[in-house]
């Protein structure tokens, strides 16, 4: 008498993923090397330049070494320190979300390739509150007198992981539409 297995139902996914979605060790190591690029050039910038200094890349780009005690824009930046601990203990935790995430969704590529910039650039930053106390910033963009506040690798990260979630949910609405 032969018994064969039932086969296993598989979980629902969401849509922007793809059924051979990459496995949750891509994309933490993914979120690895964005975290070591992200120091690599914080620690060229930081060996090179003095606070405040700057250099004319091109006409809309400088690279300048600025100190962001704060968060996105600054925000807390003139608070008395607690902000060090609190933007800390917030990307910790949200890391830990993300990592949480991967697992249950390893298969929606969008997703989780949004996700994984996002870990990559909060752990990032978090390594520069721990040692600093503050995020070293040195990218600046700049147009006649107007100039963007300065950002780094992990603000990047950040920003495009933000961008692939709102596109992927984009997709998954007009999808189900």
């Amino acid at each position: 008498m032969s018994r064969t297995a039932a086969p296993r139902p598989r979980a629902p996914r969401r849509s922007g993923g793809s059924s051979s979605g990459a496995g949750m060790g891509v994309w933490l190591g993914l979120a690895a090397v964005l975290v070591l690029l992200d120091q690599f050039t914080k620690v060229l910038i930081l060996g090179h330049f003095q606070l405040g200094d700057s250099v004319t890349v091109t006409s809309f780009f400088n690279v300048v070494r600025v100190h962001n005690p704060g968060a996105a824009f600054s925000f807390l930046a003139d608070a008395s320190g607690w902000q060090r601990w609190f933007f800390t203990g917030l990307a910790v935790v949200a890391s830990g979300f993300i990592v949480w995430m991967l697992k249950k969704h390893p298969g929606q590529t969008l997703f989780c390739l949004a996700i994984s910039l996002i870990l990559g650039g909060a752990i990032g930053n978090v390594i520069d509150r721990v040692l600093y106390g503050y995020v070293v910033d040195f990218v600046q963009l700049h147009y006649g007198g107007w100039a963007f506040p300065a950002f780094n690798v992990a603000d990047s990260a950040i920003t495009g992981g933000a961008i692939g979630l709102i596109w992927d949910e984009l997709r998954r609405v007009r999808k189900g539409a």
